[in-house]
């Protein structure tokens, strides 16, 4: 299982490459399925994101980040079951 250090670092080489999709591997499974969803107020500059691979289904959450431009975001006030209806009930690496 890769660590949360390694998630974080996969992260961040996605986040630097938005609103493009880089395509990258996994940093626990390498296939190249990763997926990354901000959720925000509306007209807010941060939020929070859901960062997992489709493939193992494992990820991380992260509570606070800034969402780069031209990335839409979720609106936090929506439903839940709205919001969240493709994002799978993924294992949090901690």
């Amino acid at each position: 299982m890769a660590t949360f250090d390694e998630w974080l670092e996969a992260f961040d080489a996605v986040y630097q490459t938005l609103p493009e999709a880089p395509g990258l591997a996994c940093p626990n499974c390498g296939h190249r399925t990763l997926r990354l969803v901000f959720t925000a107020r509306p007209s807010t500059d941060h939020g929070y994101a859901s960062f997992w691979c489709d493939t193992c289904l494992e990820g991380i959450y992260v509570s606070r980040t800034f969402i780069p431009g031209g990335v839409t975001a979720r609106a936090a006030d929506d439903p839940a079951a709205e919001r969240n209806h493709d994002i799978p009930d993924y294992r949090l690496v901690t």
